[in-house]
């Protein structure tokens, strides 16, 4: 087989598994989008804030030391003892629950009927605030998250590559989780959105709000339940790109390179989230390995956006959203 397929076979293996990553950002915001039409710009940011209290809670960190420290004149950081992960990722699965609720109840509960710009700018208020906040109760400093997920090249991978084609994919071990991870989450999401009372309630609240309340369902418990749900992929997706990459603000970012995962899978669609995420990771690694000695390197950087930006001429409601057609 020649050198150059074996090569982009490499690299798309590689671009399914970067895609697994996009997908797992964009699984926050289909979940608040269906339940209430909000394009939640902090979902990156909820995913660097649940990522930086696991990691506080897995070190004993004292929150808001350094606030602590400069009004009382002491030197206290931490508790002197640390958290196992078990316990850890409980406490931050019930922070980001405490989160979900105190947005509905300090915000969303005042935007009921308001125009979606409205509650698009409350959200972009929302990640500034939020990414001050876990700033001021953790720091900002790099921080190394582990909860015991293996890192480093698949030796699995290796041997089986090698023995079918003479030469072994690298594949990163890390990835290889998060892509069992993911399709975990997104069997778990589907089965609560169809089977369950409350993701009943939830579909039928993003169908039409006002029926939804006409037939008792209670519009502020959905948006609760569904932030929470959020707040917790958001933890997933913080867990696996901080373990990959260090906890730091710039993880805040990745929010961007998940719309257009949304564009091309849809914003409402669930698996659509995770198809647009590897669409999008597979197509920028093989077009960066064939257009590279043509055009140069750091293609990925803008290749997500162009095609989204083609999609949007084309199909702009995605590969599985729903066809809006108004009558006027």
């Amino acid at each position: 087989m020649p050198d150059t397929l074996l090569f982009a076979m490499e690299a798309a293996l590689n671009g399914l598994t970067a895609g697994i990553m996009y997908a797992l950002v964009a699984l926050g915001f289909v979940l608040i989008f269906k339940a209430s039409g909000i394009f939640n710009f902090s979902q990156g940011v909820m995913a660097l804030f649940a990522a930086l209290t696991l990691v506080g809670f897995q070190n004993g960190q004292i929150p808001f030391a350094h606030l602590i420290n400069a009004v009382l004149g002491t030197r206290i950081h931490y508790f002197g003892w640390n958290m196992p992960t078990l316990l850890a990722i409980p406490a931050t699965v019930a922070v980001m629950i405490l989160f979900a609720w105190l947005v509905e109840r300090i915000v969303l509960k005042h935007l009921v009927n308001q125009e979606p710009i409205i509650l698009f700018m409350a959200t972009i208020g929302l990640a500034y605030f939020l990414e001050g906040l876990g700033d001021l109760m953790w720091g900002a400093e790099v921080k190394r998250l582990d909860v015991g997920i293996p890192q480093g090249m698949s030796g699995a991978v290796d041997d089986l590559t090698f023995g079918w084609f003479g030469y072994g994919f690298y594949l990163d071990t890390l990835d290889l989780y998060a892509l069992g991870i993911a399709a975990v989450l997104v069997t778990v999401l589907v089965l609560f959105s169809q089977f369950t009372k409350e993701g009943r309630a939830l579909r039928a609240v993003a169908d039409d709000h006002q029926a939804a309340l006409s037939v008792g369902i209670s519009l502020r418990f959905i948006w609760v339940l569904t932030w929470s749900i959020a707040g917790i992929v958001a933890l997933v997706a913080g867990i696996m790109w901080g373990a990959k990459s260090g906890v730091q603000f710039s993880l805040s970012l990745i929010a961007l390179k998940a719309l257009p995962v949304l564009i091309l899978g849809g914003f409402t669609s669930i698996p659509g989230a995770i198809v647009g995420g590897l669409i999008i990771g597979v197509g920028e690694k093989l077009f960066d390995f064939f257009m590279q000695p043509f055009i140069g390197g750091a293609t990925e950087n803008w290749f997500a956006y162009m095609l989204a930006l083609a999609f949007l001429l084309f199909r702009p409601q995605g590969l599985f959203g729903e066809k809006i057609i108004e009558r006027v």
